[in-house]
C-alpha cells in the first residue's frame, strides 16, 4: 500500500469517526428543537411529522431516507396528489428556507447510510438513469450537503449538478469537506439555491438525453 492509499484511508477513518460522533452530539443538543418542529409539523399538517423514503447510498444500496415533512397530502378530484408548489405550506416553505427539514437526516449519519459531506442521495428510480459516469456519484456515502450544493444547489441543472458530483468524488480530502462545510453555512444564512426556477425543488431527472437545460 502507497503512502497516498494510506493517506486516504486515515482520511476515510477519520470522517467515519466524526460523523459518527458529531451526528450523536448534533442529536442530542438539537434534539428540543427536533421536537419543536415535530409539534408545529403535527398542528399544522397532522401525521405523518417526518417524510420517508428508500434512496440509494454508497454502491447504490438502499435505505430509508427522512427530512421533516413540509407538504400536505392534498389530492385533486381524481385521487393524484397535488403539484408540489399548491402541497407546500407556510411552515414547510420555512423549514425549507432554513434547510431544517433536513436535520432527521443526522439519523441517517448516526446510523451509517449518509454522510455530513457527499452528493446527495436522489431517488432510487433515477439509477438506470445514470451514465456509467454519473453514476460515480454512488462510490461515496451520500451527504447531506455537498459540492454540487455550494456552487448552486437546485439552481444547477441535472448535467452540471452531476459534473460537481462526480468532481467530489475524484477530489476528496478532509480539507476539502471543510470547506464545503464553511460555505454550507453561509448558504444556509443567506438562504440560497432552495429552489430551482419554476419549481419548488427540482424537476424530474428523465436521463441525460432528456434533462432540461
Amino acid at each position: 500500500m502507497t503512502s497516498k492509499d494510506k493517506n486516504q484511508k486515515l482520511q476515510q477513518l477519520i470522517k467515519w469517526l466524526g460523523d459518527r460522533v458529531v451526528s450523536a452530539i448534533a442529536l442530542f443538543l438539537l434534539s428540543p428543537l427536533l421536537l419543536l418542529i415535530a409539534i408545529a409539523i403535527y398542528i399544522n399538517m397532522g401525521d405523518p411529522i417526518l417524510f420517508a423514503q428508500p434512496r440509494p447510498g454508497k454502491e447504490g444500496r438502499i435505505f430509508t431516507f427522512y427530512k421533516f415533512r413540509t407538504m400536505t397530502n392534498e389530492c385533486d378530484s381524481s385521487g393524484n396528489l397535488l403539484p408540489d408548489e399548491k402541497r407546500l405550506t407556510a411552515l414547510g416553505r420555512f423549514l425549507r428556507k432554513t434547510s431544517l427539514d433536513e436535520l432527521p437526516q443526522l439519523w441517517n449519519v448516526f446510523k451509517g447510510d449518509m454522510s455530513f459531506i457527499g452528493p446527495r442521495p436522489l431517488l432510487v428510480a433515477y439509477l438506470d438513469r445514470y451514465t456509467l459516469e454519473q453514476a460515480r456519484r454512488h462510490k461515496v456515502k451520500p451527504g447531506i450537503t455537498g459540492w454540487a450544493q455550494v456552487n448552486g444547489r437546485n439552481t444547477l441543472n441535472w448535467e452540471r449538478k452531476f459534473q460537481l458530483d462526480v468532481w467530489y468524488v475524484d477530489h476528496y480530502s478532509l480539507g476539502l469537506d471543510m470547506v464545503i462545510l464553511f460555505l454550507t453555512a453561509i448558504k444556509v444564512l443567506n438562504c440560497e439555491g432552495i429552489s430551482h426556477p419554476n419549481y419548488v425543488t427540482m424537476s424530474e431527472f428523465q436521463g441525460s438525453h432528456l434533462s432540461a437545460e
